[in-house]
This record gives structure tokens, C-alpha cells and sequence, in this order.
């Protein structure tokens, strides 16, 4: 039996370390048969990732700074000159200041507001357009999500928002790359244990909200958002953009 990712190549960002959803998709591409690429954001954070990229045995790791428009506009000659075409995209970068997650949304600063929706939501777009090139055969871009974006979330505050534009941004891109054959999705993963949810202040409780509530009486796991992102990056997705699939246990239907 064919392995459903084999032949392709994926470049995976927001790798932060083993718990991490994007490490688990990394992980599941390379089972699948894909050359995985890794991306670190400062030099700081080099050693530890060419430490997980062994690990995962990824291709190779690059730096890249989303919020620098130097590093996107490098990244595809940097890629191009080893790996010319690329397959898959995973998008799993977010980040609010501390201090815009513990007050309420009404208290957001301007400069919070603005640096959670570019980091958050921008870099998703950034991101497609420095890639593209390498797309020549089209593909997949996928982008992580959550429930806050849809719904409010008690904590969750300015990333609610910023997801918000993050899943707008997915239809608009999945129209404009759709000519090229390319894919753009999100998933909208329900709440797992990761250093990114250690910032949401009582994230334990929520953990517990969807453990009693969901359908399937149980929070999802990291090997579940990362099947379905094989799934969507797979063949098997071919007829999928523009989507965002929830992967939380079914908690996204439940009323009152």
C-alpha cells in the first residue's frame, strides 16, 4: 500500500517542540512518505530545532521570521535552491502579548490588537505569497484555528479576533490560488494541552468544559488534528478549500 503523502514535500512552521499540533502534522507527513522542511523563527531557537528535525528526520530547517518582510521574500530563494518544488504548507504561528489575553477585549490596545493580527492572521497570507512560486504543480496550504474565532471564548480575547481574520483570509487565498490548483484550508482544532494554551488563563477549566459537554465525551488529540491534516493535504482533499474542519470532539455543534 502506497503511503498518501509520498513524493510530496511540506514546509512546517510553528514546530515549538514535541507536544506541539504542528510537530504531531510534521510527524504524520513523514510517516505518510513527505520530506518535511522545518522553519525557527530566531537564531535562538536553531539548535533546539535542528534538534527536533533530527528527530522527526526532516529534510532540512530554515529561519524564518514571519514578521520581517526580508525573511518571506528570502525564504523561497533560500528553498528554491535545494527543494524548487513544494507540495504542502502548514501555517501554525500565532502570538498576543500577555497582558491583551488577561483583560477583557474591550481593553485591547491598539498595538496589541494590530501585533496578534498580523503575527496571527497576516503571516498566513505572507506566508502563501512567498511560497507560491514553489507551488508549480499546485497543493496544500493549511492553517490552524480555533473555536474563539467563531464563537467568544471566556480568555481568549484578541485571538478570538485575529483566528477570525485567520479563517477569512483562508476563503480569500482559496480564491485566489484555487487557478493554481492550490488548496487553503484551516482547522479549527478543539483545546489541547501545548505551550501556546498554557497562555490562556484557566485553560484547565476549558479542557474540562469539553471533556464533560463534547459528543464524544473527550478532547482531541494531537494525532487526530494531524491525520486530518494528512487527509487534507492527501489526494484524498482534492476537492476541499476554503474550509474550515473542525477536529474538537464534536463540541462545535453543542447548544445549551
Amino acid at each position: 500500500m502506497s503511503s498518501l503523502l509520498q513524493g510530496k514535500t511540506a514546509l512546517v512552521t510553528g514546530v515549538a517542540n514535541k507536544w506541539s499540533i504542528a510537530y504531531a502534522i510534521a510527524q504524520a507527513f513523514r510517516r505518510e512518505g513527505a520530506t518535511v522542511l522545518l522553519t525557527y523563527q530566531a537564531e535562538r531557537l536553531q539548535r533546539a530545532l535542528t534538534e527536533i528535525g533530527e528527530e522527526l528526520g526532516a529534510a532540512k530547517v530554515f529561519q524564518c521570521d514571519v514578521s520581517k518582510d526580508e525573511d518571506l521574500a528570502n525564504l523561497a530563494t533560500v528553498l528554491g535552491a535545494e527543494f524548487p518544488k513544494i507540495d504542502i504548507v502548514v501555517h501554525s504561528i500565532a502570538f498576543a502579548n500577555g497582558e491583551d489575553l488577561s483583560r477583557p477585549f474591550v481593553q485591547t490596545s491598539r498595538d496589541g490588537f494590530k501585533l496578534a493580527t498580523e503575527v496571527s492572521a497576516w503571516s498566513l497570507v505572507g506566508l502563501a505569497n512567498a511560497v507560491r512560486p514553489l507551488m508549480t504543480e499546485g497543493g496544500t496550504i493549511l492553517t490552524l484555528s480555533y473555536l474563539g474565532a467563531q464563537r467568544v471564548i471566556e480568555n481568549y480575547n484578541v485571538m478570538g479576533v485575529a483566528k477570525a481574520a485567520l479563517e477569512a483570509s483562508v476563503r480569500y487565498l482559496a480564491g485566489d490560488l484555487g487557478p493554481a490548483n492550490i488548496r487553503v484550508n484551516a482547522i479549527s482544532a478543539g483545546p489541547i494541552k501545548t505551550a501556546a494554551a498554557r497562555g490562556i488563563k484557566d485553560f484547565s477549566k476549558i479542557l474540562d468544559a469539553i471533556a464533560a459537554k463534547a459528543p464524544l465525551r473527550r478532547n482531541c488529540t494531537t494525532a487526530e488534528v494531524a491525520d486530518t491534516a494528512v487527509f487534507l493535504a492527501s489526494d484524498l482533499g482534492r476537492g476541499v478549500t476554503g474550509n474550515t474542519i473542525f477536529v474538537d470532539s464534536g463540541y462545535q455543534i453543542m447548544g445549551l
